[in-house]
């Protein structure tokens, strides 16, 4: 369905899901502008270590952290053998110097950012009403906030670098999260014209 309404549209949807994909990963901010609650996603550990992405992502946590007063839920369960992206996140944030009296809560039992999404919500509970912050690299913000939204969640991005760094490997992931995007709102979309209630549920 997804590849029909591209071709449909001559290209021309893709490429308004790509701008703005790379318009959200350009301009977001660097810290919350209301939210007193901070989402941070897990990246798949390398044979168990943390990536340069990764560290990006948590060093941008922790410097919110120590500035406070933000709560802080760490995403991301067991994609390999070892520790779940959430511990190796917590374990790397002590450290390097995580104050001692932060509130942290882990979120392990999820592998995709849906999942993500899904059972930081529950886990919430009443103060998923509030708004957070959603906290990762900035290719990957574009995303999340699509879910989140799709989720019913009041959200705002952070992005993990101080700002978006044009090469040919940052290129082929804005690529690849347009096309997620575009697939993701085609596919609600449609599910909801035709009233398949099962498709919908996946995402809201």
């Amino acid at each position: 369905m997804t590849a029909l309404a591209v071709v449909l549209s001559g290209g021309l949807l893709w490429l308004y899901v790509f701008l703005r994909t790379v318009h959200l990963a350009r301009v977001a901010p660097l810290r919350p502008r209301a939210a007193a609650t901070l989402l941070l996603f897990g990246k798949r550990l390398d044979a168990g270590a943390i990536d340069a992405d990764y560290v990006a992502r948590l060093s941008r946590a922790l410097a919110l952290v120590r500035e406070g007063p933000y709560a802080l839920l760490l995403l991301g369960g067991h994609t390999g053998a070892g520790l779940s992206e959430a511990a190796a996140a917590l374990q790397w944030l002590q450290q390097h110097g995580l104050p001692t009296e932060a509130d942290v809560r882990c979120e392990d039992a999820s592998t995709d950012t849906l999942e993500n999404l899904r059972n930081a919500r529950d886990l919430l509970g009443p103060d998923a009403a509030e708004r957070i912050a959603l906290v990762s690299s900035r290719y990957h913000l574009p995303r999340c906030l699509m879910l989140a939204r799709s989720l019913g969640l009041d959200a705002e991005i952070v992005a993990a670098e101080p700002r978006l760094r044009g090469n040919a490997s940052l290129l082929v992931r804005l690529v690849l999260e347009a096309s997620y995007c575009l697939w993701l709102g085609v596919g609600r979309r449609w599910a909801q014209l035709i009233g398949h209630q099962r498709m919908v549920d996946r995402v809201t």
